[in-house]
């Protein structure tokens, strides 16, 4: 089992920029592809970009555009997510998860609690 455990979100004006960090618990982290996915109010829970156990490979959502990365630090069992040029619409609640590495919320087996992000205009 792995617990994760997400910290960093917050509330920042547009074109601000926000780091999220996932640790992960137990000695098990290299073996787990890892993904941020966000949910916004009234909406369902989308993919926001993913990286491969081994950090090499990365895929991202058409709408990060650049603006987002992933990055994983395999001897600290963490995943963080840099998201710069924020906008309003980036305003969710962002999820990380532990899995298979895909773009798919289905092949993602572990949660973490969620982390607020609030962009303000």
């Amino acid at each position: 089992q792995v617990q994760l455990v997400e910290s960093g979100g917050g509330l920042v004006q547009a074109g601000g920029s926000l780091r999220l960090s996932c640790a992960a618990s137990g000695r098990t982290f290299i073996m787990y592809g890892m993904g941020w996915f966000r949910q916004a109010p009234g909406k369902e829970r989308e993919f926001v970009t993913a990286i491969s156990r081994s950090g090499i490979s990365r895929l991202y959502a058409d709408f990060v555009k650049s603006r987002f990365t992933i990055s994983r630090d395999n001897a600290k069992s963490t995943v963080y997510l840099q998201m710069n040029s924020l906008k309003p619409e980036d305003t969710a609640v962002y999820y990380c998860a532990a899995g298979d590495y895909s773009s798919s919320f289905s092949t993602y087996k572990h949660w973490g609690q969620g982390n607020q992000v609030t962009v303000s205009s």
